[in-house]
């Protein structure tokens, strides 16, 4: 057997001193030689290399219309005269560059989705921003957040421009809107008593609901809903991400209701 170690602990990092002798753990190094079988690799020197998430704009994207296509920009009502003048590297995707904000909003609006998402946000919960980056992606109706009107947008990466995003101060608003809309409430917990998400059919119009990471739907929220789904785990772990599961959920829908042929 090959064992892989960090040379700046022969021993193995103090969180893996728990291995066997028989079952040696892996180690990566984070900036420091890794050594295999007693060769020495230095590491590149990632400490100042900006991450696949990096904020702000994108490195890629393109430049002014006329470096890019050689011509004069078109006269499309749909484009951005800013955008095609200095580039677009916004985060969309390439059948939207350089269109306006309100133009891209509109035309996501003629093919959204009959689901929405609601999330629980009485604690500041740090996933809201994923949620809305997966419901642009999949094109939900709309995001609802329920509690606290602040909340975290890094994570949404700027999706939140495109997505439409409503609030509600409590579960019983975020219900009678549901009531209103025909929108059948689906909460998504690990839970005694819940469907695998696996084996449901989920309804078309319906409102998948997700509680904050560790406590999960509040008892009002499942007590309410017609249905509560579960995701099928095989580890130790007790729950998964909210911002994981929100995606799973949804991408459970798309499968399950969307026309794939509309898809990038």
């Amino acid at each position: 057997m090959v064992a892989v170690f960090d040379s700046r602990h022969p021993q193995g990092p103090p969180w893996s001193r728990c291995a066997t002798a028989s079952r040696p753990l892996a180690h990566v190094a984070d900036g420091a030689g890794i050594s295999i079988v007693g060769v020495n690799h230095p590491a590149p020197d990632t400490a100042e290399q900006p991450g696949p998430t990096e904020w702000g704009e994108h490195p890629h994207g393109v430049g002014p219309w006329t470096q890019e296509h050689g011509e004069a920009p078109p006269e499309d009502p749909r484009y951005d005269p800013e955008l095609l003048a200095g580039g677009d590297r916004r985060n969309v995707v390439d059948a939207y560059r350089y269109w306006k904000r309100e133009a891209i909003i509109a035309d996501i609006d003629r093919r959204r989705h009959p689901f929405h998402v609601a999330i629980e946000n009485f604690g500041h919960d740090a996933n809201i921003g994923t949620v809305v980056r997966t419901a642009n992606a999949f094109a939900a109706a709309a995001v609802h957040i329920v509690g606290r009107r602040r909340w975290n947008r890094r994570g949404a990466m700027v999706t939140d421009r495109y997505q439409h995003i409503e609030h509600h101060s409590d579960i019983g608003e975020l219900l009678a809107f549901a009531e209103r809309e025909n929108l059948t409430v689906v909460a998504v917990d690990n839970v005694p008593g819940s469907v695998p998400l696996e084996t449901v059919e989920l309804p078309r119009r319906c409102l998948l609901l997700f509680g904050q990471e560790g406590p999960g739907v509040t008892e009002h929220a499942k007590g309410a809903a017609a249905l509560t789904v579960s995701i099928a785990q095989f580890g130790s772990t007790r729950s998964i991400n909210a911002g994981v599961a929100a995606g799973i959920a949804m991408h459970a829908w798309i499968r399950q209701h969307a026309d794939l042929t509309s898809a990038w």
